[in-house]
């Protein structure tokens, strides 16, 4: 698994103290947060609800030590056998025996069943600490998760004893120097069913699955982190093929570079109306405009020219499928077929409506740093309206933004409008974000359909003001001279 790239300037503020000792997760994002990890020979308490991914983000914290860090690992599960675990992750390239194998992990299994639990005298966890001392020792572990802690109490309704053995429990973790995470199932109006665990850990985290309007999110919080600074929002995080990643979501600081560097939009006539040397490299342009008026014919040039210079381009269709792109730009003469099987182009194609923003956004984020690209577009972005509202399609655009201006991808998306009369008014939720703002009008005269363009904006550099009519032929997208010439028209 590839470690996530830092930016934890961006994050946080740059603390002047020294810094409390981490112990690595590498799962992308979550270091980010933590500013590196989660404390190290300190007890981590990861809570929530069934299927909110405790286990598999404990999991993953083991088995990326074993892997990664060379740092072994010891697994207590009260739940699961050792044979049901591996099964359970090793779609996700999880290799439990073999890590086992090597000496690298151990599973300890222990069987809790509340029928068989009488209280008689004293109950303690001596025998616990044993089990898992010896298994420490053999391994040379330096990561320990007990999973959950629930079901080692099971049965147990002496309320003093229960709350003194989680005390002991977490101070014995504690003193044997062991970076520890415990999951916990989370109870009414508290973080866990005891409403302990939360202020004997170090650190608490919470997971959260939520469903609404029929579309389900995943959200992580760090509740507490004693000795350090962290991320305090709700971040939204994916389970999928490739394990567990979480989105960090940057301050928004506004310390993103600023190249002087200029890219082609793939239109020479256009380029000429951008002082004659295209967008700047890392910006973001917006290009509305009504139903048909050319908007992914822009885009088409503008990923077309990226991909002549050798660059790696990312599109995500909100719209229609690859396939249906492809053929319809090949009508006005742009074939894009050969950068795609080149690697150059990578389509991602969704529906808006099969998950919330934040997953779409947590999605977009994690297909951005697998391809690395250079020039990203998204079209529409408008069809996000409906699985939210204006205002949460603008702060999910901020936060993806934000993102590409750190990158410094320069960043294409387009816009469906309702009408030209209202044009730029109903286009002001998205449009203070971009630096260039291109608009595209229809227009009917004399019985003949036209087409025009204009650039609105165009943040430091000078730029056209003037309204140009153009169209789309087999050559592509060409600009009519004063006399209205251009070659025969397709569609």
């Amino acid at each position: 698994m590839e470690r996530p790239k830092s930016h934890v300037g961006l994050l946080h503020p740059v603390s002047h103290g020294p810094e409390l000792a981490k112990t690595p997760t590498g799962i992308r994002g979550l270091d980010e947060i933590t500013r590196g990890g989660l404390p190290t020979g300190r007890p981590t308490l990861i809570c929530g609800g069934p299927g909110s991914g405790k286990t598999l983000l404990a999991l993953t914290f083991l088995v990326n030590g074993a892997t990664h860090f060379d740092e072994p690992g010891v697994l207590l599960t009260f739940e699961e056998n050792a044979e049901e675990i591996a099964s359970d992750v090793a779609s996700l390239g999880f290799d439990l025996p073999e890590l086992i194998q090597a000496n690298k992990l151990s599973v300890d299994y222990v069987r809790v069943e509340r029928s068989e639990i009488e209280e008689t005298g004293e109950y303690d966890l001596e025998g616990l600490f044993i089990r898992l001392d010896y298994a420490i020792r053999t391994v040379g572990a330096k990561r320990v998760v007990l999973d959950t802690i629930e079901s080692l109490f099971a049965g147990l309704e002496n309320d003093a004893i229960l709350r003194s053995e989680l005390r002991r429990l977490f101070r014995w973790l504690k003193d044997q120097g062991i970076t520890a995470v415990i999951t916990a199932e989370r109870g009414d109006g508290l973080l866990t069913r005891q409403g302990l665990e939360e202020y004997v850990s170090d650190a608490v985290i919470l997971l959260d699955h939520r469903v609404h309007d029929q579309v389900s999110t995943r959200r992580l919080r760090v509740v507490k982190y004693r000795g350090t600074h962290h991320g305090t929002n709700e971040y939204p995080f994916l389970i999928n093929a490739d394990g567990i990643s979480v989105l960090p979501v940057s301050s928004l600081a506004l310390q993103h570079a600023a190249p002087l560097e200029r890219v082609s939009s793939g239109v020479a006539s256009l380029d000429e109306m951008l002082s004659g040397q295209g967008y700047y490299r890392g910006s973001t342009i917006l290009v509305s405009g009504t139903a048909g008026t050319g908007k992914t014919s822009l885009t088409a040039h503008f990923l077309d020219a990226a991909c002549r210079r050798g660059e790696r381009c990312l599109c995500f269709l909100f719209e229609e499928s690859p396939q249906q792109h492809l053929r319809n730009m090949r009508s006005i003469g742009i074939d894009l077929e050969p950068w795609v099987t080149g690697g150059l182009l990578q389509f991602h194609a969704d529906r808006p409506s099969r998950y919330g923003l934040e997953t779409h956004l947590a999605t977009m984020h994690q297909v951005v740093a697998d391809f690395r690209p250079t020039v990203t577009v998204i079209d529409p972005v408008t069809n996000l309206m409906t699985v939210g509202t204006f205002a949460d399609v603008e702060a999910m655009l901020t936060r993806m933004i934000d993102h590409l201006k750190t990158e410094n991808i320069t960043a294409m998306l387009t816009s469906l409008s309702n009408g030209h009369i209202d044009l730029e008014r109903s286009e002001t939720t998205i449009s203070s974000l971009m630096d260039t703002w291109i608009v595209l009008a229809n227009d009917e005269a004399d019985g003949h359909h036209r087409r025009g363009l204009y650039v609105l904006k165009s943040r430091g550099m000078a730029h056209s003001n003037e309204l140009r009519e153009f169209v789309l032929t087999d050559c592509g997208l060409t600009m009519l001279d004063a006399a209205g010439r251009a070659p025969r028209a397709v569609g």
